[in-house]
């Protein structure tokens, strides 16, 4: 018998707030240049939506930390969950950018994320240990690796694994990537299993390059010169990060593939990070060439990114949570299935998880 860590119960939160893109007809944007942009918003409005598949995204409430919407995505696994939350192991929380409070782009990061989630949820456990994993847009998945290893030690039996992120709070108003960012959480509860035959999480694969890739993101300053100029916001170089991920993800898939020992053609779902839909059907058009699968099959790579936008850490648990639930049409998984996770961002970080579903 082997040890195997598998997802027994899954959780999301989805903010109330609506933001739809004709909301930012009334925007002023501006070049990194610190110049007006000379086409009409509307046209850029329309040229986004194309390129990205974006026609709403999510916001939180301004009394709602990110903290407060992990608990929730938390509560929300916990709840369909047979798991008495004083027996975790682990909490880890993945963000990027803390605790920002409306109004105030400060980050908070003491105590942790995860220490806030686990005070929430009011566990008294000491043997419950929180911590927090900020690992740009991969973050989430790194987090559910992270607990991969402790699950197949031997030493842990539980782990919760949340991603979240408050990106409304942290984007320039005037930076047309801002339409890219939005608001959510999503969690899972891993448990270690005995099994003669690989379920779960079968291999993994995991890629980082910051010689010229660091700072494709990054913080500075707006780039409207009249507004306000001591707060940073995030700042991305959208087309290089297109080209990087485009030419990498594809083969970081392909080794955790042949690490788990199964072909693409026994995938039966691609999670992509929802990032650009553009990008995420580009990244998989060329996952599957280098995998010598001239076709891509219909309904392979279900896709929330046209209405919950990009929430960073949140995209692939909210995802899965969504399709585990029923929640996406054309898209559901049975017991055998094997999945593949993957996603790209900050750092620049790569990483991809193969998984049989139990």
């Amino acid at each position: 018998m082997t040890l195997y860590s598998k997802i027994t119960s899954t959780g999301s939160y989805l903010p109330e707030r609506v933001v739809r893109n004709a909301e930012f007809l009334d925007t002023e944007f501006y070049e990194s240049t610190g110049v007006r942009c000379e086409k009409p918003t509307e046209e850029i409005i329309r040229k986004f939506e194309e390129i990205t598949g974006i026609t709403e995204r999510r916001y939180v409430s301004d009394d709602l930390l990110t903290s407060d919407i992990a608990y929730f995505a938390a509560m929300d696994a916990l709840g369909t969950s047979a798991v008495d939350r004083e027996d975790l192991d682990y909490i880890i929380v993945a963000h990027n950018f803390g605790d920002v409070r409306a109004g105030n782009v400060r980050s908070e990061f003491v105590p942790s994320l995860a220490s806030r989630v686990k005070e929430k949820l009011q566990i008294k456990n000491p043997k419950t240990i929180p911590y927090d994993l900020p690992f740009g847009c991969p973050g989430w998945l790194q987090g559910v690796i992270q607990a991969d290893y402790y699950l197949k030690s031997g030493l842990a039996s539980r782990a919760l694994v949340i991603g979240a992120e408050a990106f409304s709070r942290v984007m320039d108003p005037h930076d047309r990537d801002s339409m890219i960012y939005a608001d959510g959480a999503g969690a899972a509860i891993l448990e270690v299993t005995e099994s003669e035959e690989p379920v779960g999480i079968l291999s993994h694969a995991v890629r980082s390059d910051t010689i010229s890739q660091a700072y494709l993101l990054r913080m500075g300053k707006s780039y409207n010169p009249s507004h306000e100029q001591d707060s940073l916001y995030l700042k991305m170089d959208g087309h290089k990060v297109y080209q990087y991920a485009l030419r990498t993800v594809p083969a970081v898939v392909k080794e955790s593939l042949e690490r788990a020992h199964v072909t693409l053609g026994d995938v039966k779902k691609v999670f992509l990070h929802q990032a650009n839909a553009k990008m995420d059907e580009a990244i998989l058009t060329r996952l599957f060439k280098l995998c010598g699968n001239p076709e891509v099959p219909l309904h392979v790579m279900p896709m929330t990114i046209s209405w919950l936008g990009n929430s960073s850490v949140a995209t692939l648990p909210t995802l899965f949570d969504l399709v585990v639930k029923g929640k996406v049409d054309n898209h559901g998984m049975e017991k055998g299935d094997v999945i593949v996770f993957a996603s790209v961002g900050a750092g620049m970080n790569i990483n991809a998880v193969t998984y049989r579903m139990p």
